[in-house]
């Protein structure tokens, strides 16, 4: 008798099939697991630090030029792995909100550059607002006067900057998992992480309850807004945030939180001393690599302060007693991920020392900016991403189940 058969003691385990999306209608079945190999997941699934790591070297490169082509092609780059390789988690949704806060930056840059003037010298007369006089004390500033074209341009370039290095952010944002990211902090950090992560928890609460209270007022015909309704709504929701942080704070003290190792006195000064002074080094080595001026010495001074501050958060991490459950591999994925926005910066910096016109095109007199074939090269290598992680998982549609 065979072992599928209806007699068989032991039946064959049901397999779950689903039907490819882009396949036709009639295309057989592909079970779930073999879909699920396709898209990622916890055992292949990009370490957050690499994305963060990727989009920081786009933000670098998009600090040192004021190229529009460029940048356009930067913003390009971020969008396309973004599309790419988002997932449909809730947080990877805030990409858009980027892109619309790097539109609004433009437009403002752009409004105060016609009503408080700009810098920038032009022939090209617009329009003349009516200008307000201002005491001597505020010379150098104006509110009105003549706006240019020139003028204009030169906000718009300034303006696009900001946005990018905002897109840039944004990018990270909608492809790193915040809960991943706070899970791989170093155990000196441990403590800031769990209140990170408490506060991203109870955020939602909050918002869940105050939708439950309004809507029950409402159903009872009370009123849900104005100054009595947020005083009636608020009260029961604060009472309850209260009580989840209370049974909240009993459940990580049975459990062994925030409890430490002794470790010898000359070992916290080390370890004072080391991140401080490494997070210092940080800051000016990254001021000097946004700035022009300091491409010299900013490489250097700040690997010197991430080593400092990598010796302090390991010598930091002894105090802590706990263990990290599956911990996120830092794979060969994640190194090119990482090196491909290193790549993109370094090709930037290195055009903005042997060709700083064709990064930073001038306005006075107003030409059309050309768009440089090496940086723009070394802007395409930032699409690796979209390449080398792992695909989101594929929308499953299971069919009915075969025996």
């Amino acid at each position: 008798m065979s072992s599928t058969g209806a007699g068989s003691p032991h039946p064959a385990p049901r397999t779950r099939l689903a039907r490819d999306p882009g396949a036709g209608p009639s295309a057989r079945p592909r079970p779930l697991a073999a879909l699920r190999a396709h898209g990622a997941h916890r055992s292949n699934a990009l370490h957050p630090g690499a994305w963060w790591l990727w989009a920081l070297g786009l933000g670098t490169a998009a600090s040192r030029t004021t190229n529009p082509l460029l940048l356009a092609l930067l913003i390009g780059v971020a969008g396309y792995v973004v599309a790419a390789r988002r997932t449909s988690a809730p947080w990877a949704r805030s990409y858009g909100a980027f892109v619309k806060l790097g539109l609004a930056v433009i437009g403002i840059r752009l409004v105060f550059a016609v009503f408080l003037g700009s810098p920038i010298p032009g022939t090209h007369l617009l329009v003349t607002l009516p200008e307000v006089p201002l005491p001597d004390w505020a010379q150098g500033v104006r509110i009105g006067g003549r706006v240019t074209v020139e003028g204009l341009v030169f906000a718009l370039y300034d303006g696009l900057k900001l946005a990018a290095l905002l897109i840039c952010v944004g990018a990270a944002n909608a492809l790193a998992s915040p809960a991943r990211l706070l899970k791989s902090l170093p155990g000196a950090l441990y403590e800031a992480g769990v209140a990170v992560v408490v506060a991203m928890t109870f955020a939602p609460n909050l918002i869940a309850d105050v939708r439950r209270l309004r809507a029950a007022r409402r159903l009872r015909g009370r009123p849900d807004k104005g100054l009595r309704g947020l005083a009636q709504v608020g009260l029961p929701v604060l009472e309850g945030a209260l009580e989840r942080s209370v049974a909240l704070a009993a459940a990580m003290d049975a459990r062994g939180y925030g409890r430490t190792a002794e470790v010898p006195a000359a070992v916290r000064r080390a370890t004072a001393v080391l991140t401080l002074g490494g997070l210092v080094g940080v800051c000016a080595g990254t001021y000097g690599l946004l700035t022009a001026d300091g491409a010299r010495y900013g490489l250097p001074v700040l690997l010197a302060g991430v080593a400092a501050a990598l010796g302090g958060l390991w010598l930091g991490g002894r105090r802590s007693v706990r263990t990290r459950y599956r911990p996120d591999v830092w794979g060969v994925r994640a190194w090119l991920v990482a090196a491909s926005g290193a790549a993109v910066a370094a090709v930037l910096i290195r055009a903005g020392s042997y060709d700083p016109s064709a990064l930073a095109p001038g306005v006075v007199p107003l030409t059309a900016p050309a768009l440089p074939l090496w940086p723009a090269a070394g802007v395409l290598l930032g699409l690796l991403p979209a390449f080398v992680a792992p695909a989101p998982p594929l929308a499953e549609t299971p069919s009915k189940e075969a025996s």
